[in-house]
Order: C-alpha cells, then sequence, then structure tokens
C-alpha cells in the first residue's frame, strides 16, 4: 500500500532538513565558539588593522575594501559566545564574551576615529550613509545571519557559512561609521552607527540561543531563578532593540511611497511644449513635503504653474506638499529668460501696432479722399455759381474702373459729374476742367454730362 501524502511529504521535508549525523558533538562545537571569544594578543592587532582597512574603505567609498575588512574581523567570537553562554546557562562566559565585545567595539572606535581625525578626506560617501539609517530589515539580516553561523559552527562542514555571515551582518562598518561621526563631529553618525552595530550584535547571538536550543545542547547546571532572570533580559533587549527598527523602518518606506508618487506626479503632469523636466527631487524641510522641480528650456511664469498644478497633487495621494520650481540652475537664468522674453514679447506687440498703425494711416488716407471728393462739389458750387453760370449741378467722385480686356488692371479716376443749362464750348470745357483740377488739387478729372440729378434720384421717383 503507498503511503498516502502527508506522510511522503514528512519523510521528503526529513530527508532533506535532518541534522543527525552532520553535527559535530556539543563539546567540540562548544570549544569552537570558546577559542574565537578570546581577545588578546594577535586579535586586538587583527582587530585594529580590520578596522583601519574598513575606515580606508569607507574614506574611499570602495565596497571590496570594505568585505575584505569584514573577512578579517574576529567580532563575530564574543557575539556568539554570548548567544551560547545563555544557551547552555554558562554565566562566566556570558560576562566574558561582553567584556570582551565592549573591549573590542571600544578599541574599533578610538581607532576609527584617530584615522578620520588624521585623513585628509572628510566627505561621506554612501557606503558611511548606508551604516546611518537602520531598519527592520537589520534585524532580519542579523537574526538570520546569526542563524546560519552557529548551525555552521554545530555541523561537520562548516564551508564558508562565518565568513559569508561577516559580510551578511556588517558588523565592522558600523564602528568606523561612528569613529567617522565622532572624529566630524556628526553625532547623528555615531548615534545611528552605533545603533546598527547593536542590532547585530544583539541579534546574532539572540538567534545562537535560539539555535543551540534547537540542536539541543545541554545546559550547565545553574540556578533557575538566575537563567530564568538572564533570559527575560535577553528577550526583553531584544524586543527593545527592534522597536526604534520599526518606527525607522515606517519612516523609510513612508519616504519612498512619497518619493514614488512625487516622481509619478512629476512624470504625467510635469509636461511643457518649450520646457523639459531637468531634474526633480522630494524630501521634507521643516516637517514639510517638497517636491522641486528643476525645469529647462522657455522659462515659465512659476506661480501659473504653482496655481495649475497644486490642485492635481491630490490625484497622488500628495495632498498638502509644496510645489518648488527651478528654471535653470538657479535664480539668475530664469530671471535672464524673463528679461529675454519680456523683450521679445515687447518687440513683438511694437512690430504689430507698427503694422496697424499703417494700416490706419492707409485708411484714414482713402477716408479722407474720399471726403475731400464727397465735399468738392458743395466746395465749388458756390464759385462755379458766378464762374460758369451754365453749369446747374455737380457731383464729384472717386471711381474704379474695370476693364473687361485680358490682363488689364483696374483703373482709379476722379469723376465729375455735371449737369449743364447749355452746352460748352471746347475752349469753356478746357478752361472748366483747369478750374476744376487746380481747385481741388486733382491732376486728372474727367467730366461727365449728365441729365438733371435731381429729378434721376430716388428719393425724387
Amino acid at each position: 500500500m503507498k503511503p498516502g501524502i502527508a506522510t511522503r511529504i514528512t519523510n521528503f521535508m526529513v530527508q532533506y532538513f535532518t541534522l543527525s549525523g552532520q553535527l559535530v558533538p556539543q563539546s567540540e562545537a562548544e570549544q569552537s565558539i570558546r577559542d574565537g571569544v578570546s581577545f588578546s594578543g594577535t586579535n586586538i592587532i587583527i582587530l585594529i588593522l580590520a578596522i583601519l582597512i574598513a575606515s580606508l574603505g569607507l574614506n574611499t567609498n570602495s565596497t571590496a575594501v570594505i568585505i575584505g575588512a569584514m573577512l578579517i574581523s574576529p567580532l563575530m567570537g564574543p557575539i556568539i559566545g554570548m548567544g551560547l553562554g545563555v544557551g547552555i546557562h554558562d554565566f562566566q562566559l556570558i560576562k566574558r564574551c561582553l567584556r570582551n565585545l565592549l573591549m573590542a567595539a571600544g578599541f574599533s572606535i578610538i581607532a576609527s576615529t584617530l584615522y578620520f581625525l588624521i585623513s585628509p578626506v572628510n566627505e561621506s560617501h554612501s557606503e558611511l550613509l548606508a551604516r546611518t539609517s537602520p531598519t527592520i530589515y537589520d534585524v532580519l539580516i542579523g537574526f538570520v545571519g546569526g542563524g546560519a553561523g552557529i548551525i555552521a559552527l554545530g555541523s561537520k562542514n562548516k564551508g564558508n557559512v562565518i565568513p559569508g555571515v561577516a559580510i551578511a551582518t556588517a558588523l565592522m562598518p558600523p564602528l568606523c561609521t561612528a569613529g567617522y561621526g565622532i572624529a566630524t563631529w556628526q553625532l547623528n553618525y555615531f548615534f545611528g552607527a552605533t545603533y546598527l552595530f547593536i542590532i547585530n550584535s544583539i541579534y546574532i547571538g539572540f538567534a545562537t540561543f535560539i539555535g543551540v536550543k534547537l540542536l539541543g545542547y545541554k545546559g550547565q547546571q545553574a540556578d533557575s531563578v538566575r537563567a530564568r532572570r538572564v533570559r527575560t533580559i535577553v528577550y526583553c533587549a531584544a524586543v527593545l532593540t527592534m522597536l526604534p527598527s520599526i518606527y525607522l523602518t515606517y519612516n523609510m518606506l513612508r519616504d519612498n511611497k512619497f518619493s514614488m508618487r512625487a516622481t509619478e506626479f512629476v512624470n504625467d503632469e510635469c509636461r511643457f511644449p518649450s520646457t523639459q523636466v531637468l531634474t526633480h527631487s522630494a524630501y521634507m524641510e521643516e516637517g514639510q513635503r517638497i517636491i522641486s522641480v528643476t525645469l529647462i528650456g522657455r522659462a515659465l511664469p512659476i506661480d501659473s504653474l504653482q496655481l495649475a498644478l497644486t490642485p492635481r497633487l491630490a490625484y497622488y495621494g500628495l495632498s498638502g506638499c509644496h510645489l518648488r520650481f527651478i528654471q535653470g540652475t538657479d535664480g539668475a537664468p530664469a530671471i535672464a529668460a524673463d528679461k529675454d522674453n519680456t523683450r521679445d514679447i515687447y518687440m513683438l506687440t511694437q512690430a504689430t501696432i507698427t503694422g496697424q498703425q499703417q494700416v490706419i494711416d492707409s485708411l484714414r488716407q482713402v477716408v479722407a479722399e474720399t471726403k475731400r471728393a464727397n465735399d468738392a462739389g458743395v466746395l465749388v458750387a458756390p464759385e462755379l455759381r458766378i464762374l460758369f453760370p451754365q453749369v446747374r449741378e455737380i457731383s464729384v467722385s472717386r471711381n474704379v474702373f474695370a476693364s473687361t480686356a485680358e490682363d488689364a488692371r483696374p483703373d482709379t479716376a476722379n469723376v465729375a459729374m455735371v449737369h449743364f443749362t447749355k452746352p460748352m464750348s471746347a475752349a469753356e470745357m478746357k478752361k472748366f476742367k483747369e478750374y476744376l483740377s487746380a481747385r481741388l488739387n486733382i491732376k486728372d478729372i474727367h467730366i461727365v454730362n449728365v441729365q438733371d440729378i435731381n429729378n434721376s434720384s430716388p428719393k425724387n421717383k
């Protein structure tokens, strides 16, 4: 009969996860851990040299150098020793490990402080900054790393687990960063890095303690009340150490969320025809969330941008944020661009006004000529009554004549429509025409003999 699914799964798990036959005796594992607890002679010298190497790596922002320092460092010994001491109730081992760890941390901070006081390069890099903001993820790294370490120390095939744990948990760089904070008097570096070192130490030791229990190591005969008190202290230390990291993790996630939403807002909303977004950043300043956008190209009115885009922030979960626009590398290019744009607008306006003025002048001239022509008859009528009595009525106008011939252009002519009481001779007509041309200041005028104008006008019909 075939075994059931549950039995097969159990057999599979036992086959691949059983530790029987792969562990060394407890005495051998204990001795290996106790040998790494001691800090004297070569261990101290190696520790100081490792600190200097790590400081050089942080100073030059070299990840490879920092990893090398973590491999050299002997700091893992006392931390794992404390976890073993709690697990087997060896209180003397706990005291010894705690004393050696504090001494090692003190020597490390002093050495790194002296180095950064001497070093001419005091600029902080990403590797330094990464050691000043511990989160819950550092707690998990320390705990998982410590678990891997105690299993490796208790197994026959240790492999490269211990060096890997030393790299993953990163005990050396925080101590170097703490020394950097003291040397440059930046206490936020010191406290942040020290807290990270405490997290790694406590949770490596805490994982070691749990690993010792799971491996079934036998404890020494000890006062049960004292042992219970020590375990309580360990649990409380683990919880209290984790609480600030939870708060810091919350801040980190909140800042990341703010940054992602700000990026989405800038990508979607800050699109302009002749202006592009050069860079943008989202940050907190005196409790106010600020999105700073640097623009390049044609300068835009800042007030109008803020007025138009601020209501859009709510759609991205960014209500209450302040928009800050920078046009160019600083304010000067934006001012210069505004001046250039103002000058261009002024010149364009002036050109438009000049063109419109020319049109107005031309129209005024046409109106004046039309009015002068319309008033010409009224102007000369009293004089014609005396000089040319045979003229009964006159009307002077300016007319456009269109030719029906191909390629002929329209012609403008001054026409005087005259009603004569009796015909004029050719000499009189010539004299009459010269009079009208001189009197009305018209070079050429055509005279048309018409019937009685009053009788042909519409109002008399």
